[in-house]
């Protein structure tokens, strides 16, 4: 079942007339999933892909090979180009772009340690980049994601 954020996040993007889409790496689906179980999914749920693996980002995605090289596939600069292709291909007002460590084994440095989730959001009214570093387990961190960019474009929302 979603969280409560997801639910009035749906309500509040039905009521604008707005619909929305994702690129996720991280979440791997998860996201498009929890909006796609809100009773306004059929209204404003335009589609998502999941974007994992490097090979996806850079053959679906046409994210340059030495964007991600340079600043690995767990970045705020690779987020940017996923959200941007996917605003693309799924024609959306909101889109959502994902990346980050949800467990070891990535780009985890000292200065970007597991739980590190890039975020980037285009909205018909900006574009929001944003990074938080969430504790917990996998699952968790996942979660954690999933209501913050519920929150985040719920803050856009009320800003208008």
């Amino acid at each position: 079942m979603p969280s409560d954020i997801v639910m009035i996040c749906s309500k509040a993007i039905a009521a604008k007339g707005w619909n929305i889409a994702f690129a996720e790496s991280a979440t791997a689906g998860r996201m498009s999933a929890e909006f796609s179980m809100t009773s306004y999914s059929g209204e404003i749920l335009r589609g998502g892909i999941v974007c994992y693996d490097v090979f996806i980002k850079e053959q679906i995605l046409h994210v340059p090979h030495i964007t991600i090289e340079k600043h690995t596939p767990e970045s705020a600069e690779v987020t940017q180009l996923l959200a941007q292709q996917a605003a693309k291909i799924f024609n959306s007002e909101i889109t959502v772009g994902i990346t980050g460590l949800t467990s070891p084994g990535g780009s985890e440095t000292e200065e970007k340690p597991v739980g590190t989730i890039f975020f980037y959001i285009i909205t018909p009214t900006e574009k929001i980049s944003h990074r938080e570093v969430f504790q917990g387990t996998p699952e968790e961190i996942v979660s954690k994601t999933i209501d913050k960019t519920a929150k985040l474009i719920m803050d856009s929302i009320a800003s208008l």
